[in-house]
């Protein structure tokens, strides 16, 4: 398993800038992030196009076109969903496989290995002449992003300087919301392109994939992996190269220190189920979970269905989903300002709060007023846009990039790896769970759906108020101490011993 390794704030500032080969680096990864938001906006318009829908799912057809069709269950089709979700299933597998490529070949290779069978991916779901085909096509675009979400993060952390951290961290999830925006607006231009609109927006998605493939010959690996690797002269003079100054000295003692202790831990995963790697794992998980179950990725992956469904005619809806788009690049960007100012759990919280009235004001607005045949009064169809753009606002800012963030944060370093894997294939799950179930249960609760996603949300709160310790300002080396020996419920699982193979190392590198 590759070894997160993310040198704390304060005290653990070993200084450098950045310098533009940073810049190109941070790019090219985030990119991963790009492949990643333009499939989950490019699924939702396309399944929503009728030259699509009559080629490979003719039921969902007939039903949207039928007379008296109902509103909540017209593009209710358990293979429908399968188009959307396969990708997250795929994508769970593979981030335990490149977990251990990243491991054992480096960061940048992933990357390249994400792009290509990305590529292959885009290629077969252009081309695809029947359902099996485009399924196939889907699983190898879940493959490539499962590789991309492991190795893209990982990088990022690894090659930014410790004060810019969390910035470069978020900017995964800021490229996530331009390819959903990006998706949103191609799919807005092509759906009037009769018959074959719907592969050209499958075809795009080769795009951010290409950048990918022919930036990663322009990055370096990371330091950290050249260390772990034991290529130690070629991390150091790399570790010069991305600070833009010769004295990495510190830095560079502490990426060995980190790698020697992550060679100590044998067995992370047998590490990480013991009683002291508890609260971090609760938090990595949860933090994924609540994540998907904001109800986020239903509205992302089903913008466009979900405003047809409402009365809006095909255009129309496109064109909502991609104002929601815009939104939600814009609202990110507050993130990568304010999070490292003002915390990660006051915009939680606030996010909660902002959640929670709008996902019931949509349940309210759709159950009083949306039957299961005709179309929402055109004001109240209005309302709905604008309270889903306040819902993804909300989001955008908290729960999208902190979900990420936090669980880098909160692991130790013989844990860590284990522990963002976890993180990383508990998202996959979970996004693959509600991808595959949201059309269903729009059908079966109709819009008491949006009332379990706002009870998500006040469980979400809770959790953020009495479980969720704050780690803004807080060094990564220090995270221990100061936090989990600290917490009022947290502390109960820490052991008195921790420092010990810590020290076991110091004495062995003295020698």
């Amino acid at each position: 398993m590759p070894a997160i390794v993310v040198s704390g704030d304060g005290k653990g500032d070993f200084g450098g800038k950045v310098t533009f080969h940073v810049i190109i680096c941070a790019i090219v990864a985030a990119t991963g992030g790009l492949m990643f938001g333009y499939d989950i906006g490019i699924s939702g318009g396309v399944t929503s196009m009728d030259d699509f829908l009559e080629k490979f799912f003719p039921e969902v057809f007939e039903k949207k076109h039928h007379a008296v069709e109902n509103n909540y269950c017209k593009f209710d089709n358990q293979f429908l969903q399968l188009f959307t979700s396969s990708l997250y299933l795929a994508a769970l597998v593979a981030s335990f496989a490149a977990s251990k490529i990243c491991s054992k070949y480096g960061r940048k290779i992933t990357m390249q290995l994400a792009s290509v069978l990305f590529l292959i991916g885009v290629l077969l779901n252009a081309l695809a002449p029947n359902l099996a085909l485009l399924i196939v096509g889907r699983i190898l675009l879940g493959i490539g992003i499962g590789f991309a979400n492991q190795a893209a993060p990982l990088f990022l952390s690894e090659i930014a300087p410790v004060k810019y951290r969390g910035a470069l961290n978020i900017l995964f999830q800021l490229n996530v919301t331009i390819g959903i925006l990006a998706a949103n607006i191609i799919n807005y231009f092509v759906a009037d392109i009769h018959p074959h609109g719907w592969r050209i927006a499958l075809g795009t998605a080769g795009i951010p994939a290409l950048i990918l493939c022919l930036g990663s010959f322009l990055i370096t690996e990371t330091p950290t992996s050249l260390i772990e690797r034991q290529r130690l002269t070629e991390g150091m003079n790399t570790l010069k190269k991305i600070r833009g100054i010769d004295n990495v000295d510190a830095e560079y003692q502490e990426l060995v220190r980190a790698s020697e202790m992550a060679r100590q831990v044998k067995h992370p995963f047998r590490n990480l189920i013991k009683r002291k790697s508890r609260p971090q794992l609760v938090i990595a998980i949860a933090m994924q979970v609540f994540q998907q179950f904001t109800g986020i990725n239903a509205i992302m992956f089903y913008a466009p269905v979900l405003f047809q469904t409402v009365g809006f005619k095909n255009d129309a809806s496109l064109m909502s989903s991609a104002i929601v788009g815009g939104i939600n690049v814009a609202s990110t960007v507050v993130s990568v300002v304010l999070v490292d100012k003002l915390g990660r759990k006051p915009l939680l919280l606030e996010a909660c709060i902002q959640m929670f009235i709008t996902q019931t004001a949509i349940g309210y607005i759709l159950m009083e007023h949306l039957k299961t045949t005709g179309d929402l009064p055109k004001s109240n169809a209005v309302w709905v846009v604008v309270l889903v753009c306040l819902y993804v606002m909300s989001f955008a800012w908290s729960w999208g990039p902190l979900g990420w963030l936090i669980p880098s944060e909160t692991f130790p370093l013989e844990t860590r790896t284990a522990g963002y894997s976890f993180a990383v294939s508990s998202n996959m799950l979970f996004t693959f769970l509600i991808a595959q179930a949201f059309l269903s249960m729009l059908c079966t609760m109709r819009a008491v759906v949006f009332f379990f996603f706002a009870a998500w949300v006040f469980v979400m709160c809770l959790f953020v108020v009495f479980l969720l310790p704050e780690t803004k300002n807080i060094p990564i080396d220090e995270m221990m101490d100061r936090v989990w020996k600290k917490h009022w419920f947290w502390k109960r699982f820490m052991d008195d011993d921790d420092d010990k193979r810590a020290s076991k190392v110091e004495m062995a590198m003295g020698h």
